[in-house]
């Protein structure tokens, strides 16, 4: 379902345990940077389990703007992208389609690889904490790349062949990892790249350049070789399920007394999601399928919890779980140490009934890199409390699925604006809250 324009506005009857099941399909951290990576082979890529969520439909125009021809493979949730006519895109187009994403900055090296040039506008994307973009042209710099800085964006020039480099990465970050991955496959020479992510996605977009035929090492100590090659093909590949949003099914579950068959969870990527779930008191069963979740009807319990780069407790997974635990027993503590303004979207919880409250300091956990900065990425929540229904504007992607599983948990109605942002990656989230049995509808028009 299409949420867009006077629709941008959910209002949720809450009080109604969700129970029921749904089912993740690929992940939003995967799909779109293995569809990017599809520009770098020679021929056709077919790839599997792809969500319908705007991130893919964003680097589809962006694909297609650039020559690529994408369309609909035999089963659904297939794409094949066939590269074989890659050109250069008007610059106004790339600014219109591109809009919020910051996915754009994954095309700098496919492109330079297969154009010699490529340009990039202002990006955009969720506002919870620094996620600069320099360190991006800054590696590509490093691969041989010329960079110029136009008022419309930068224009970025490989006058010859991108050649491998060593870089070690101030802090293991997913898209700085992804961006040298990208870049490093077609360039000359080896590539170190030192402290970087290992995510399952990242793992994933290893796999998927690998068939390409990519030469790609990882270390146990967070170091990826990478050795050029002169050229890659296509790749056949299904994209691992979204453990991001299965845990927002999970949190959503405990909040609201409810019980959620997640079909397409898999254990192996939430183990460290999983064991909190279970040391708060919620209940799961794991099959072949997927993975149910469940509030065993006792007191959840609160608890210390510091979010992490992989394999840590992820920071997507802090903010759902979050309005759980303001239904816990005790004060549970929140050391968030990825993003230092993620925690800003506990306000709207305190003008529910929470009780939240923000700190400076590094609390329950060790230093991390924001102690000294003066940002408020610690909290106390103290629980259980009665969450009350209130007007809400959703501030970015988790946060704001965080604000729909506080509005389903709360006693009354609350009226929950801009979910058209949810679509970035949750997949016909609004089809599923109502095949979970919640009271939500557009205005003037029921839904469930």
């Amino acid at each position: 379902m299409t949420v867009n324009g006077s629709d941008d506005v959910l209002i949720v009857h809450g009080g109604t345990p969700l129970e029921g099941e749904i089912r993740v399909r690929g992940a939003k951290n995967l799909v779109p940077k293995a569809m990017v990576a599809a520009l770098l082979g020679s021929e056709p890529s077919r790839l599997r389990n792809v969500p319908d969520i705007r991130d893919v439909r964003v680097v589809r125009g962006l694909l297609q703007l650039h020559g690529v021809t994408v369309r609909p493979g035999e089963e659904p949730g297939e794409l094949v992208l066939d590269p074989s006519h890659v050109e250069s895109a008007n610059v106004a187009d790339i600014d219109a389609h591109a809009g919020s994403s910051r996915i754009p900055i994954l095309f700098c090296g496919p492109l330079l690889h297969r154009l010699g040039h490529a340009f990039i506008p202002g990006l955009g994307g969720c506002d919870i904490g620094g996620r600069p973009i320099d360190f991006h042209f800054e590696v590509l710099r490093q691969f041989g790349a010329k960079i110029e800085k136009r008022a419309d964006g930068q224009y970025l020039e490989a006058p010859q062949r991108l050649r491998g480099t060593k870089i070690k990465l101030p802090y293991p970050s997913v898209g700085a990892t992804e961006q040298v991955l990208l870049t490093a496959v077609l360039a000359e020479g080896v590539t170190e790249l030192a402290n970087a992510a290992v995510e399952p996605e990242i793992e994933d977009l290893i796999c998927v350049l690998q068939k390409m035929g990519a030469i790609i090492a990882m270390d146990t100590d967070r170091t990826i070789r990478i050795t050029g090659v002169d050229s890659l093909g296509g790749y056949t590949h299904a994209a691992l399920p979204d453990r991001l949003e299965a845990a927002s099914w999970a949190s959503a579950a405990l909040a609201t007394e409810g019980n959620i068959y997640v079909r397409g969870a898999q254990q192996r990527s939430m183990m460290t999601f999983l064991n909190t779930y279970r040391k708060v008191g919620g209940a799961f069963e794991i099959d072949d399928e997927g993975i149910r979740f469940w509030h065993p009807g006792s007191q959840l319990n609160a608890i210390a919890l510091e979010t992490d780069v992989h394999p840590g407790f992820q920071t997507d997974w802090q903010q759902p779980l979050v309005v759980a635990l303001t239904q816990a027993t005790g004060l549970s503590i929140i050391h968030e140490t990825v993003y230092e303004s993620r925690l800003g979207f506990t306000s709207a919880l305190n003008q529910m009934g929470a009780h939240i409250q923000l700190y400076r300091e590094c609390l329950g956990g060790s230093n991390c890199r924001f102690g000294q900065r003066n940002f408020l990425h610690s909290a106390v929540v103290s629980g259980p409390t009665k969450l009350q229904g209130a007007d809400l504007v959703i501030p970015d992607l988790r946060g704001g699925f965080s604000y729909l599983i506080a509005a389903l948990a709360a006693q009354g109605t609350s009226r929950v604006h801009g979910i058209e942002l949810i679509n970035r990656g949750y997949e016909n989230f609004m089809d599923k809250l109502v095949e979970l049995g919640a009271k939500v509808e557009l205005p003037g028009k029921a839904l469930g």
